[in-house]
């Protein structure tokens, strides 16, 4: 059975996951401007992200501008909006359920531990998936801005990998782990059953009824062989005071006898 800090440590890893995947979601970091080159500019930095594009001055001023419409970004993005979006929906709804099946929570208590190790491997599960739906928007972007690296001929339009996609690998990394946890903590739960709820084979219950018949004829035996030793302690007895009454009246006679003569 999966102990309580096994699953407080899988929930703590998958929150941490869950929030890198918000924030690479949301923050426009997935290609920076890339300083190469004989003439480096450094006044200005270009931040682009899946839903706005910045630009930093070099006196701190940022300015940021939404993307005006989805069909001209390219196909990277298009599916890390998607992709990102579903995966932090994914992860809520796993943190929800690891929540309800948490060994630390009262919820489901009246069932059992069966659907409560149910839930929780449902949990991991989902989170699981969120973790690969996080990797997959990351990872390509990553291999785009890479293509494109080497295939400007300009070296202003060069990008680098962002702070976005190290942030969703790891995001990735730890909702995996903390799935895995939960799955793993959740399978051996179900087969422990323990009181009522206990599902036995009937190679199991059919030993069971065995011992429990010889349990029962040993009581028996038992019984039997006491109830004898008593009957044979009380006829013995018997016999005794029969005995010494025989002889008692066997002596009076005798006294009797012995008078009449005299």
């Amino acid at each position: 059975m999966a102990s309580t800090g096994t699953q407080l440590l899988g929930s703590g890893l998958c929150l941490l996951g869950w929030a890198g995947v918000i924030i690479c979601c949301l923050l426009p970091m997935w290609r920076v401007t890339a300083f190469v080159g004989s003439t480096i500019v450094t006044s200005q930095t270009i931040w682009e992200g899946i839903w706005m594009s910045c630009v930093v001055q070099s006196t701190g001023q940022i300015q940021c501008k939404p993307y005006e419409s989805t069909l001209a970004l390219s196909a990277d993005l298009q599916a890390a909006r998607a992709l990102t979006v579903l995966a932090a929906a994914t992860g809520a709804a796993g943190l929800l359920l690891a929540f309800v099946g948490g060994k630390c929570t009262r919820f489901l208590e009246r069932e059992g531990p069966g659907p409560k190790g149910r839930v929780a491997a449902a949990a991991g599960a989902l989170l699981v998936l969120a973790g690969a739906l996080c990797l997959i928007p990351t990872a390509w972007a990553a291999g785009a801005v890479v293509r494109k690296f080497y295939a400007a001929s300009v070296d202003a339009q060069r990008r680098e990998l962002g702070a976005c996609l190290y942030v969703g690998w790891g995001a990735s990394v730890l909702l995996v782990l903390g799935g895995g946890l939960f799955i793993g903590g959740a399978r051996p739960l179900e087969g422990k059953k323990k009181g009522p709820l206990e599902k036995k084979s009937p190679l199991a219950n059919q030993r069971d009824k065995g011992y429990a018949v010889s349990t029962q004829l040993k009581c028996i035996s038992r019984a039997l062989s006491n109830s004898h030793r008593s009957i044979r302690s009380a006829v013995h007895g018997a016999t005794n005071i029969y005995n010494k009454q025989s002889s008692n009246k066997s002596v009076t006679k005798m006294v009797e006898s012995t008078k009449q003569e005299h």
